[in-house]
């Protein structure tokens, strides 16, 4: 079926630690006329994560499995320090323009390849940013919660995001607009009118 005129696919991205994710959830808290989009990652589940809510998780198999299958429609490989991690978003019926707008948490790269899968008129950028320092200071709290912290990943990802999130990166993707995350209420009020306008809800 073709995409409803008002249905859109909303990406949420935004370097570590900006707030994306608290932003998402409240997305869908304060807008019940979004569904959802969960993610696939072949990383380990953190402790305050839970199967089917931030991700799905699985293992490397299941993933190749998926890729025979051709369900696969963009996928990203991070070299951590604990070894590839994989990040994907699968074609298991989740997202249906025709029937709803739907949100998700992506990269730059994942807006790229889903902008070509689904259309660029289908696919709107919710770019967030946070200062740098803030956003150091929250991703050394999140870790100091895990039960075997990991400092050096907190390091890699903050520097790969100084790549991965480039101005020139932005720039060739076409993301040009920015919701800057100091005053979180605000910025998630910011967001949903946005949204709002976008998709004449």
């Amino acid at each position: 079926m073709q995409p409803d005129k008002n249905h859109r696919l909303f990406l949420v991205m935004g370097k570590s630690a900006t707030g994306k994710d608290h932003i998402y959830k409240a997305l869908l808290e304060k807008m019940p006329e979004l569904v959802s989009v969960v993610p696939y990652t072949t990383r380990p589940m953190r402790e305050t994560e839970v199967e089917g809510v931030e991700y799905h998780f699985l293992s490397e198999p299941q993933m190749e499995e998926l890729d025979r299958k051709g369900k696969i429609i963009e996928r990203r490989c991070y070299q951590t320090v604990m070894g590839p991690w994989y990040y994907m978003t699968v074609d298991d019926g989740q997202i249906d323009l025709s029937a709803h707008s739907s949100l998700l948490i992506v990269t730059p790269e994942a807006y790229g390849k889903l902008r070509n899968y689904f259309g660029e008129e289908n696919t709107v950028p919710l770019y967030i940013e946070s200062p740098d320092a803030e956003r150091l200071k929250r991703s050394i709290k999140r870790e100091e919660k895990q039960e075997k912290p990991v400092f050096a990943e907190v390091c890699r990802r903050y520097l790969a995001d100084e790549q991965d999130f480039s101005e020139e990166v932005l720039s060739g993707l076409g993301i040009t607009k920015r919701f800057e995350n100091i005053d979180f209420d605000a910025c998630v009020q910011e967001v949903a009118d946005y949204i709002r306008e976008t998709a004449g809800i």
